[in-house]
């Protein structure tokens, strides 16, 4: 067993969609229970939302108003729906959630707090968005599976670009929701926003473990799921939910997953703080 780090210099969080709501639970419970005052923090797809509601003091607001969206929700699919982006509704329903969580209060205690980037991602140029997207979300599945480490590259090469946006200069322009929007785009099932004139795809699939910039210090990683090949580097510290979370990445009809993936999340972080990290996560 490995010591839990008490107040990291830096946060990082990982994406994972709904699976995130694993770390608001870990979060809850590390914030009660000692100083969490990190100099830097990134996050990556849902992380980034994850990371603006810990940084504004939103966490459990962000939980209610998630599951109170779902509440009316069964199905996945409605090609029929009116008033929303694709064939899903994913995409409004998130951007609504998000629209109301990080309002004004909110962003104002992110431009005032520690340093925050947010990865986004750009498709390649020479297609069509919606489709490049498709291609760079192919190549970041094969990675997961054939490589399935939180770091990745496949996409990289084959035209995905990346971008660290600072945060909080998004929440002084007023431009914060819009970016952690940006920050979590599935292709083909969701439409690519633009960001700085750009269209964007989900900033995971260039990395789900992005650190910051600099990066000095102390880190804590918060991943969303297990992986077989998670780098052994001094000064950072990865950890994972204990077993697979009851909340699907997409699935927006189960607010109850959403709420036991939250309890996962403190269940796991009293664990390691009464027992330690395990040596393999």
């Amino acid at each position: 067993m490995r010591p839990l780090p008490r107040n990291p210099r830096q946060l990082v969080f990982s994406g994972g969609g709904l699976r995130c709501f694993w770390q608001g639970g870990v979060m809850d419970v590390l914030c009660r229970n000692g100083t969490m005052a990190p100099e830097r923090v990134t996050g990556v797809s849902g992380g980034a939302l994850a990371a603006a509601s810990f940084l504004s003091g939103g966490e459990e607001r962000l939980l209610d108003e998630m599951c109170r969206a779902f509440e009316d929700q069964d199905t996945n699919v409605d090609p029929f729906a009116k008033n929303q982006t694709g064939i899903t509704p994913h995409q409004e329903i998130y951007c609504e959630v998000v629209s109301r969580v990080i309002d004004a209060q909110a962003a104002e205690k992110v431009a005032q707090g520690p340093a925050f980037q947010i990865l986004i991602a750009h498709p390649p140029r020479r297609l069509p968005p919606k489709m490049s997207g498709a291609m760079m979300a192919a190549a970041y599945e094969a990675e997961l599976k054939v490589v399935n480490a939180p770091h990745f590259d496949w996409a990289e090469k084959m035209g995905l670009e990346y971008t660290l946006v600072d945060a909080r200069q998004a929440a002084r322009d007023g431009k914060l929701v819009d970016l952690v929007c940006a920050a979590a785009v599935i292709p083909p099932v969701f439409e690519p926003p633009l960001w700085d004139g750009r269209p964007t795809v989900d900033g995971g699939m260039a990395d789900q473990a992005p650190m910051p910039r600099p990066d000095e210090g102390d880190t804590l990683i918060l991943l969303t799921r297990r992986y077989r090949n998670v780098p052994r580097i001094e000064g950072r510290t990865y950890v994972a939910p204990s077993d697979e979370t009851e909340a699907d990445k997409i699935d927006f009809t189960a607010p109850e997953k959403l709420r036991a993936t939250w309890a996962q999340g403190q269940e796991d972080a009293r664990r390691w703080l009464e027992e330690g990290l395990p040596d393999e996560i």
